[in-house]
Protein backbone atom coordinates (compact mmCIF):
# COMPACT_ATOMS: atom_id res chain seq x y z
CA UNK A 1 0.00 0.00 0.00
CA UNK A 2 2.87 2.40 0.87
CA UNK A 3 4.57 1.65 -2.43
CA UNK A 4 1.38 2.47 -4.34
CA UNK A 5 1.08 5.77 -2.46
CA UNK A 6 4.74 6.63 -3.06
CA UNK A 7 4.52 6.22 -6.83
CA UNK A 8 1.34 8.34 -6.98
CA UNK A 9 3.51 11.48 -6.89
CA UNK A 10 6.95 12.13 -8.35
CA UNK A 11 9.22 14.87 -7.01
CA UNK A 12 10.72 17.18 -9.62
CA UNK A 13 14.28 17.63 -8.42
CA UNK A 14 15.72 19.57 -11.35
CA UNK A 15 15.29 23.04 -9.83
CA UNK A 16 18.21 25.00 -8.35
CA UNK A 17 17.53 27.22 -5.30
CA UNK A 18 13.84 27.44 -6.21
CA UNK A 19 12.83 28.58 -2.72
CA UNK A 20 15.29 31.47 -2.81
CA UNK A 21 14.63 32.62 -6.39
CA UNK A 22 11.01 31.56 -6.90
CA UNK A 23 9.81 34.99 -8.06
CA UNK A 24 12.76 35.40 -10.41
CA UNK A 25 12.02 31.97 -11.87
CA UNK A 26 8.33 32.84 -12.21
CA UNK A 27 9.01 36.17 -13.96
CA UNK A 28 11.46 34.66 -16.45
CA UNK A 29 9.22 31.70 -17.24
CA UNK A 30 6.10 33.86 -17.54
CA UNK A 31 7.77 36.37 -19.89
CA UNK A 32 9.23 33.55 -21.99
CA UNK A 33 5.83 31.84 -22.30
CA UNK A 34 4.07 35.07 -23.31
CA UNK A 35 6.80 35.78 -25.89
CA UNK A 36 6.49 32.27 -27.33
CA UNK A 37 2.71 32.57 -27.65
CA UNK A 38 2.82 36.09 -29.12
CA UNK A 39 5.68 35.52 -31.59
CA UNK A 40 4.33 32.23 -32.92
CA UNK A 41 0.68 33.35 -32.96
CA UNK A 42 1.51 36.54 -34.89
CA UNK A 43 2.99 34.61 -37.80
CA UNK A 44 0.24 31.96 -37.65
CA UNK A 45 -2.40 34.72 -37.90
CA UNK A 46 -0.59 36.40 -40.81
CA UNK A 47 -0.53 33.11 -42.71
CA UNK A 48 -4.24 32.56 -42.02
CA UNK A 49 -5.27 36.11 -42.97
CA UNK A 50 -3.28 36.73 -46.17
CA UNK A 51 -4.38 34.69 -49.16
CA UNK A 52 -0.98 34.87 -50.87
CA UNK A 53 0.39 32.84 -47.93
CA UNK A 54 -2.14 30.03 -48.44
CA UNK A 55 0.50 27.85 -50.09
CA UNK A 56 1.91 24.51 -48.87
CA UNK A 57 5.21 25.99 -47.63
CA UNK A 58 3.47 28.57 -45.45
CA UNK A 59 0.88 26.06 -44.26
CA UNK A 60 3.71 23.80 -43.07
CA UNK A 61 5.37 26.78 -41.35
CA UNK A 62 2.07 27.59 -39.59
CA UNK A 63 1.74 23.95 -38.50
CA UNK A 64 5.31 24.01 -37.15
CA UNK A 65 4.58 27.17 -35.14
CA UNK A 66 1.31 25.73 -33.80
CA UNK A 67 3.36 22.73 -32.76
CA UNK A 68 5.78 25.04 -30.91
CA UNK A 69 2.95 26.70 -28.98
CA UNK A 70 1.48 23.32 -27.98
CA UNK A 71 4.96 22.01 -27.12
CA UNK A 72 5.52 24.97 -24.77
CA UNK A 73 2.05 24.68 -23.25
CA UNK A 74 2.82 21.12 -22.20
CA UNK A 75 5.60 22.43 -19.92
CA UNK A 76 5.20 26.14 -19.05
CA UNK A 77 1.89 26.24 -17.09
CA UNK A 78 3.14 23.46 -14.80
CA UNK A 79 6.47 25.26 -14.38
CA UNK A 80 4.70 28.45 -13.30
CA UNK A 81 2.71 26.52 -10.70
CA UNK A 82 5.75 24.63 -9.44
CA UNK A 83 8.01 27.64 -8.83
CA UNK A 84 5.37 29.18 -6.55
CA UNK A 85 4.68 25.90 -4.70
CA UNK A 86 6.38 24.66 -1.57
CA UNK A 87 6.88 21.22 -3.09
CA UNK A 88 7.63 20.59 -6.75
CA UNK A 89 5.71 17.39 -7.41
CA UNK A 90 3.62 15.89 -10.20
CA UNK A 91 1.14 13.04 -10.10
CA UNK A 92 2.21 9.82 -11.76
CA UNK A 93 -0.61 9.92 -14.35
CA UNK A 94 0.07 13.61 -15.14
CA UNK A 95 3.76 12.79 -15.56
CA UNK A 96 2.98 10.07 -18.11
CA UNK A 97 0.63 12.41 -19.98
CA UNK A 98 3.25 15.18 -20.03
CA UNK A 99 5.85 12.70 -21.25
CA UNK A 100 3.51 11.50 -24.02
CA UNK A 101 2.55 14.97 -25.28
CA UNK A 102 6.10 16.37 -24.98
CA UNK A 103 7.69 13.66 -27.11
CA UNK A 104 4.77 13.36 -29.52
CA UNK A 105 5.04 17.08 -30.33
CA UNK A 106 8.85 16.94 -30.33
CA UNK A 107 8.87 14.09 -32.85
CA UNK A 108 6.16 15.82 -34.89
CA UNK A 109 8.54 18.71 -35.44
CA UNK A 110 11.09 16.58 -37.29
CA UNK A 111 8.34 15.06 -39.45
CA UNK A 112 6.96 18.52 -40.25
CA UNK A 113 10.47 19.57 -41.25
CA UNK A 114 10.60 16.47 -43.48
CA UNK A 115 7.33 17.49 -45.15
CA UNK A 116 8.75 20.99 -45.67
CA UNK A 117 11.91 19.54 -47.22
CA UNK A 118 9.82 17.47 -49.63
CA UNK A 119 7.73 20.53 -50.51
CA UNK A 120 10.87 22.57 -51.27
CA UNK A 121 12.30 19.72 -53.36
CA UNK A 122 9.18 19.50 -55.54
CA UNK A 123 8.87 23.29 -55.80
CA UNK A 124 12.49 23.91 -56.85
CA UNK A 125 13.40 20.72 -58.73
CA UNK A 126 10.02 19.85 -60.30
CA UNK A 127 8.23 23.22 -60.63
CA UNK A 128 5.93 22.11 -63.47
CA UNK A 129 4.65 19.14 -61.45
CA UNK A 130 4.33 21.11 -58.19
CA UNK A 131 0.59 21.98 -58.47
CA UNK A 132 -0.20 18.33 -59.28
CA UNK A 133 1.91 16.79 -56.52
CA UNK A 134 1.37 19.28 -53.68
CA UNK A 135 -2.42 19.34 -53.78
CA UNK A 136 -4.60 20.15 -50.79
CA UNK A 137 -5.16 16.45 -50.06
CA UNK A 138 -1.40 15.77 -50.10
CA UNK A 139 -0.70 18.63 -47.68
CA UNK A 140 -3.51 17.48 -45.36
CA UNK A 141 -2.24 13.89 -45.42
CA UNK A 142 1.32 14.98 -44.59
CA UNK A 143 0.10 17.12 -41.68
CA UNK A 144 -2.04 14.30 -40.24
CA UNK A 145 0.81 11.79 -40.53
CA UNK A 146 3.26 14.24 -38.94
CA UNK A 147 1.19 14.18 -35.72
CA UNK A 148 -0.27 10.67 -35.92
CA UNK A 149 2.93 8.66 -36.48
CA UNK A 150 4.76 10.09 -33.42
CA UNK A 151 1.66 9.66 -31.24
CA UNK A 152 1.43 5.96 -32.18
CA UNK A 153 5.13 5.45 -31.45
CA UNK A 154 5.22 7.35 -28.16
CA UNK A 155 2.06 5.80 -26.70
CA UNK A 156 3.73 2.38 -26.81
CA UNK A 157 6.74 3.79 -24.92
CA UNK A 158 4.42 5.22 -22.27
CA UNK A 159 2.70 1.84 -21.88
CA UNK A 160 6.10 0.15 -21.43
CA UNK A 161 7.06 2.75 -18.79
CA UNK A 162 3.77 2.23 -16.98
CA UNK A 163 4.48 -1.52 -16.74
CA UNK A 164 7.84 -0.96 -15.03
CA UNK A 165 8.40 -0.95 -11.27
CA UNK A 166 9.68 2.31 -9.77
CA UNK A 167 12.36 2.30 -7.05
CA UNK A 168 13.14 6.02 -7.10
CA UNK A 169 10.64 8.86 -7.00
CA UNK A 170 12.79 11.98 -7.53
CA UNK A 171 13.16 13.04 -11.15
CA UNK A 172 16.35 14.93 -12.01
CA UNK A 173 14.46 17.40 -14.19
CA UNK A 174 11.79 20.09 -13.82
CA UNK A 175 9.34 18.25 -16.11
CA UNK A 176 8.74 14.67 -17.18
CA UNK A 177 11.15 13.74 -19.95
CA UNK A 178 13.59 10.89 -20.68
CA UNK A 179 14.80 11.06 -17.08
CA UNK A 180 11.78 8.94 -16.11
CA UNK A 181 13.77 5.87 -17.21
CA UNK A 182 16.22 6.49 -14.35
CA UNK A 183 13.42 5.91 -11.84
CA UNK A 184 12.99 2.25 -12.80
CA UNK A 185 14.35 -0.48 -10.55
CA UNK A 186 15.88 -2.29 -13.52
CA UNK A 187 16.48 -1.23 -17.11
CA UNK A 188 13.92 -2.91 -19.34
CA UNK A 189 15.41 -4.50 -22.45
CA UNK A 190 12.06 -4.15 -24.24
CA UNK A 191 11.98 -0.39 -23.49
CA UNK A 192 15.57 0.04 -24.67
CA UNK A 193 15.01 -1.83 -27.94
CA UNK A 194 11.74 -0.08 -28.62
CA UNK A 195 13.37 3.28 -27.80
CA UNK A 196 15.92 2.60 -30.54
CA UNK A 197 13.11 1.76 -32.97
CA UNK A 198 11.38 5.06 -32.16
CA UNK A 199 14.68 6.93 -32.51
CA UNK A 200 15.22 5.44 -35.96
CA UNK A 201 11.66 5.91 -37.22
CA UNK A 202 10.91 9.43 -36.03
CA UNK A 203 14.36 11.02 -35.82
CA UNK A 204 17.21 9.38 -37.74
CA UNK A 205 15.32 8.27 -40.87
CA UNK A 206 13.54 11.64 -41.27
CA UNK A 207 16.89 13.38 -40.66
CA UNK A 208 18.56 11.33 -43.40
CA UNK A 209 15.63 12.09 -45.74
CA UNK A 210 15.90 15.83 -45.05
CA UNK A 211 19.67 15.92 -45.59
CA UNK A 212 19.34 13.88 -48.79
CA UNK A 213 16.55 16.17 -50.07
CA UNK A 214 18.45 19.39 -49.45
CA UNK A 215 21.61 17.91 -50.93
CA UNK A 216 19.65 17.09 -54.09
CA UNK A 217 18.23 20.61 -54.16
CA UNK A 218 21.65 22.26 -53.91
CA UNK A 219 23.20 19.92 -56.49
CA UNK A 220 20.42 20.59 -58.99
CA UNK A 221 20.26 24.37 -58.40
CA UNK A 222 24.06 24.62 -58.65
CA UNK A 223 23.71 23.76 -62.34
CA UNK A 224 21.11 26.46 -62.93
CA UNK A 225 21.14 30.24 -63.08
CA UNK A 226 22.02 32.56 -60.22
CA UNK A 227 18.37 33.55 -59.66
CA UNK A 228 17.33 29.92 -59.05
CA UNK A 229 20.25 29.39 -56.65
CA UNK A 230 19.27 32.54 -54.75
CA UNK A 231 15.63 31.43 -54.45
CA UNK A 232 16.71 28.00 -53.22
CA UNK A 233 19.00 29.53 -50.59
CA UNK A 234 16.31 31.97 -49.39
CA UNK A 235 13.67 29.29 -48.87
CA UNK A 236 15.86 26.41 -47.69
CA UNK A 237 18.23 28.20 -45.29
CA UNK A 238 15.57 28.93 -42.60
CA UNK A 239 14.48 25.28 -42.62
CA UNK A 240 18.09 24.13 -42.26
CA UNK A 241 18.74 26.52 -39.35
CA UNK A 242 15.64 25.24 -37.54
CA UNK A 243 16.70 21.66 -38.30
CA UNK A 244 20.20 22.20 -36.85
CA UNK A 245 18.76 23.83 -33.72
CA UNK A 246 16.24 21.05 -33.17
CA UNK A 247 18.79 18.30 -33.87
CA UNK A 248 21.31 19.59 -31.33
CA UNK A 249 18.70 19.95 -28.58
CA UNK A 250 17.05 16.62 -29.44
CA UNK A 251 20.40 14.83 -29.36
CA UNK A 252 21.12 16.31 -25.93
CA UNK A 253 17.73 15.17 -24.61
CA UNK A 254 18.35 11.59 -25.75
CA UNK A 255 22.02 11.29 -24.74
CA UNK A 256 21.71 12.91 -21.30
CA UNK A 257 19.71 9.93 -20.04
CA UNK A 258 20.92 7.08 -22.20
CA UNK A 259 24.59 7.79 -21.42
CA UNK A 260 23.75 8.65 -17.79
CA UNK A 261 26.09 11.61 -17.97
CA UNK A 262 27.12 13.07 -14.62
CA UNK A 263 26.35 16.74 -15.28
CA UNK A 264 26.18 19.32 -12.46
CA UNK A 265 22.63 20.25 -11.47
CA UNK A 266 22.93 23.89 -12.55
CA UNK A 267 24.38 22.94 -15.95
CA UNK A 268 21.64 20.35 -16.42
CA UNK A 269 18.98 22.97 -15.62
CA UNK A 270 20.42 25.46 -18.12
CA UNK A 271 20.74 22.84 -20.87
CA UNK A 272 17.24 21.47 -20.30
CA UNK A 273 15.81 24.98 -20.36
CA UNK A 274 17.07 25.29 -23.94
CA UNK A 275 14.60 22.59 -24.99
CA UNK A 276 11.58 24.60 -23.86
CA UNK A 277 12.87 28.18 -24.10
CA UNK A 278 15.30 28.69 -26.94
CA UNK A 279 13.81 26.55 -29.70
CA UNK A 280 10.11 27.67 -29.56
CA UNK A 281 11.35 31.29 -29.76
CA UNK A 282 13.93 30.51 -32.44
CA UNK A 283 11.35 29.21 -34.96
CA UNK A 284 9.23 32.37 -35.37
CA UNK A 285 12.30 34.63 -35.36
CA UNK A 286 13.95 32.64 -38.15
CA UNK A 287 10.83 32.36 -40.30
CA UNK A 288 9.83 35.95 -39.61
CA UNK A 289 13.21 37.34 -40.66
CA UNK A 290 14.32 34.94 -43.37
CA UNK A 291 11.15 34.12 -45.31
CA UNK A 292 10.63 37.13 -47.58
CA UNK A 293 6.81 37.11 -47.83
CA UNK A 294 6.32 36.67 -44.08
CA UNK A 295 8.93 39.35 -43.34
CA UNK A 296 7.15 41.75 -45.69
CA UNK A 297 3.78 41.27 -43.94
CA UNK A 298 5.43 41.69 -40.53
CA UNK A 299 6.92 45.01 -41.63
CA UNK A 300 3.51 46.17 -42.84
CA UNK A 301 1.96 45.08 -39.57
CA UNK A 302 4.41 46.85 -37.25
CA UNK A 303 5.79 49.74 -39.28
CA UNK A 304 3.14 50.60 -41.88
CA UNK A 305 -0.27 50.08 -40.27
CA UNK A 306 -2.00 52.10 -42.97
CA UNK A 307 -0.68 49.94 -45.81
CA UNK A 308 -3.10 47.19 -46.84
Amino acid sequence: MDEELNVTYITLGGYVNVQQYRYVYFLIIFIAYILIICCNSTIICLICIHRNLHEPMYIFIAALLVNSVLYSTVVYPKLLIDVLSENQVISYSACLFQLFTFYTLGCSEILLLSAMAYDRYVSICKPLQYPTIMRKTTVTLLLVLAWLIPACHVVVSVILIDNQKFCRFTLQSFFCNNSVFKLHCVNSQASTIYGLVVLLNVFLFPMIFILFTYTRIFLITHQRCKEVRKKAAQTCLPHLLVLISFSLLGTYDVLIVRLEADIPKTARLILTLQLVLYHPLFNPVIYGLKIQEISKHLKYLFFSPTVK
